[in-house]
C-alpha cells in the first residue's frame, strides 16, 4: 500500500500524521511511504530524517493525496483537502463529525473511507488514540486557564497557588474522564483548590482513591455543577460523549453568576464545546470574553507542544495504520472490531450513529459495510 502524509494546513497546527519511526515501520512491513515536504518541521522531524527511514519526499499536498492509498494525518481534512479525497481512499485521521456538518457533507460527497481515531475503542471500553492527546490537553488545560486568568489577559488577576496569606485559585473541573484526571493533578500540583465533577460514582470513588489528598470530587448533579461554577476562578471542560456532540453544561445564564473574569477552559471544543458560549479559537487568537467571563477554546491544544504530542500520537497509531496497511482496511476492520468501531464513512454512508444522531443523517451499520 502506499501510505500519504501531507503537511497540516489547519492554522497553528505543528503536529504531523507520521513520525519517522512510523514511516520506517510501514517502509519494512513493504509499504510506500510518502510525505509532503516541511509535514515534519514543526514537530522537529526535517525532510532529511523521513528520506533515512525509508520514506519518499513529494513537494505538494495535491502529489501526496493522488498518490496515496491512504492518508494519515492529525486534525480532519480542511475543505481544500477535502477536494482531494477520491473514491476508494482511506483517510485515518482525527474527524470530530458531529459538531461538522460541512466537513460530513464532503466526506461523504468524496466517496473515501474515513476511519476516525476518536471512536477507535479498546477492549476496557476506553478511547486508545484519543487518550494520548487527552493527556495533553488536560495537562495544557491547567496552563493556559493561569494565563488566561492573568489580568492583561482580561482575567481575575488569581494565582493559581495563592502566597501565604492569600488563598489559591478555585478550579473546577467538569468531567473525571482521561483530561479531567490529568487536569485536576496538574492544577493541584500548581496549588490550586480543585474539585472534580462527574456522574459516575465508580469514577468518582477511584478518583478519591487515587487521589483523595490531592484534590475533591463531587457529583455532578445541576445543583453542584452550577454551586461550584459560580465560586470558581477556573473551570475547565472535559465531558466527553464518544463521537457525539458534547453536552452544554454551562448557559450564557450561569455566566452572570460567576466571578467576573474567572476562565472557561473548554477542551471539548472539537466535539462543539461543553459551554454554550463557546466558539472555536486558534492558538493565533486564543482568548476572547462573554459577558465578563474569559473563554479559552483552542480546537487544538495538543499542537502548542507539537512534538510531544506527535511522538505520543504515533505511538498509539502506529499499530492501527500497520494493520489497516498490512490487511487492506476491510479485512482489518473484520479482524478489530474496536478499529472497525473508528469507522465513520464509507463510500457516501455515514458508518457512526452518534454522528447521524447530531447531524440528523441516516445510518448504516459498520458491520454491513465489512460484509
Amino acid at each position: 500500500m502506499i501510505i500519504g502524509c501531507p503537511k497540516e494546513i489547519k492554522p497553528q497546527e505543528f503536529r504531523v500524521g507520521m513520525t519517522p519511526i512510523a514511516a520506517h515501520e510501514a517502509v519494512a512491513h513493504g509499504h510506500k511511504v510518502v510525505i509532503e515536504t516541511q509535514a515534519g518541521v514543526g514537530a522537529g522531524f526535517p525532510d532529511e530524517d523521513y528520506i533515512a527511514a525509508g520514506a519518499e519526499i513529494l513537494g505538494t499536498a495535491a502529489e501526496v493525496f493522488k498518490t496515496a492509498d491512504m492518508i494519515v494525518k492529525v486534525k480532519e481534512p480542511q475543505a481544500i483537502e477535502r477536494k482531494m479525497l477520491r473514491e476508494g481512499q482511506v483517510l485515518f485521521t482525527y474527524l470530530h463529525l458531529a459538531p461538522d456538518p460541512e466537513q460530513t457533507k464532503d466526506l461523504l460527497t468524496s466517496g473515501c473511507t474515513a476511519i476516525a481515531y476518536e471512536t477507535v475503542t479498546d477492549a476496557n471500553g476506553g478511547l486508545p488514540l484519543l487518550a494520548p492527546m487527552s493527556e495533553v490537553a488536560g495537562k495544557l488545560a491547567p496552563q493556559v486557564g493561569a494565563w488566561t486568568l492573568q489580568k492583561a489577559n482580561g482575567g481575575r488577576g488569581v494565582l493559581m497557588g495563592g502566597v501565604p496569606g492569600v488563598g489559591p485559585a478555585r478550579v473546577v473541573v467538569i468531567g473525571g474522564g482521561v483530561v479531567g484526571t490529568h487536569a485536576a493533578r496538574v492544577a493541584a500540583g500548581m496549588g490550586a483548590d480543585v474539585t472534580v465533577l462527574d456522574r459516575s460514582l465508580a469514577r468518582l470513588r477511584y478518583l478519591d482513591d487515587v487521589f483523595g489528598r490531592d484534590f475533591k470530587t463531587s457529583y455532578a448533579s445541576a445543583g453542584n455543577t452550577k454551586e461550584l461554577v459560580y465560586a470558581a476562578d477556573m473551570v475547565v471542560g472535559a465531558v466527553l460523549i464518544p463521537g457525539a456532540a458534547a453536552p452544554k453544561l454551562v448557559s450564557r445564564a450561569d455566566l452572570s453568576q460567576m466571578k467576573p473574569g474567572a476562565a472557561l477552559v473548554d477542551v471539548a471544543i472539537d466535539q462543539g464545546g461543553c459551554f454554550e458560549t463557546s466558539h472555536a479559537t486558534t492558538h493565533q487568537d486564543p482568548i476572547y470574553e462573554v459577558d465578563g467571563i474569559m473563554h479559552y477554546c483552542v480546537a487544538n491544544m495538543p499542537g502548542a507542544v507539537a512534538r510531544t504530542s506527535t511522538i505520543a500520537l504515533g505511538n498509539a497509531t502506529m499499530p492501527f495504520m500497520l494493520a489497516l496497511a498490512d490487511k487492506g482496511w476491510k479485512q482489518a476492520c473484520a479482524d478489530d472490531p474496536h478499529l472497525l468501531n473508528g469507522l465513520n464513512v464509507h463510500a457516501g454512508q455515514l458508518t457512526y450513529y452518534a454522528v447521524g444522531e447530531a447531524l440528523g443523517i441516516d445510518v448504516i451499520s459498520p458491520s454491513l459495510v465489512i460484509k
